[in-house]
């Protein structure tokens, strides 16, 4: 593919009890971006160079990921762990992703903790790199990830929202 050539993306927006909801996928389904906004535009930037989308396509649902966003919401927490997603980085940042989703609804970690899963236990700040440069959130929960005495750190989508979401999962 070369640079000039077209990426199709679909993207679809609904309405969560934290305000609208927007997941970005491609072409295979897998997210490429989310979060908590009615805004696509906000999330593009986010993705990847070599995945982001040249164009976006705007759908009333994208199956079972609008579905797993929907039902998340209303209770079924693990319904957000099956869902593809799709981001690129480096090795640790990728690898730190993927630890991500296997942390557990209703058992935070700290930033420490997570850097101790993720391999580095002395890269604390990693870590919290990782938290801060995941483009697919909810599906890749950085919001389990608190600071050392449970201060709740930040979040891209603001700490009413992370606050909320512990609290969902709690």
């Amino acid at each position: 593919m070369t640079d000039t050539a077209l990426r199709l993306a679909d993207v679809a927006t609904v309405p969560t009890p934290i305000g609208p909801f927007t997941t970005i996928v491609d072409a295979d389904g897998a997210v490429l971006a989310s979060g908590w906004t009615g805004d696509p535009s906000t999330l593009t930037g986010l993705i990847h160079a070599t995945l982001r989308p040249t164009e976006l396509r705007r759908q009333d649902s994208l199956g079972a990921v609008t579905q797993a966003v929907i039902d998340y919401h209303a209770g079924d927490l693990t319904a957000i762990d099956t869902i593809a997603v799709r981001q690129r980085s480096g090795e640790f940042l990728v690898h730190a992703w993927e630890v991500l989703r296997k942390v557990p609804a209703g058992e935070p970690v700290t930033y420490t903790e997570f850097a101790g899963l993720s391999g580095r236990p002395a890269a604390t700040r990693a870590a919290a790199n990782a938290c801060a440069r995941n483009s697919a959130a909810l599906f890749v929960p950085c919001h389990r990830v608190l600071r050392i005495g449970g201060a709740l750190g930040g979040f891209r989508w603001g700490l009413e929202a992370k606050s909320w979401l512990l609290a969902h999962e709690g």
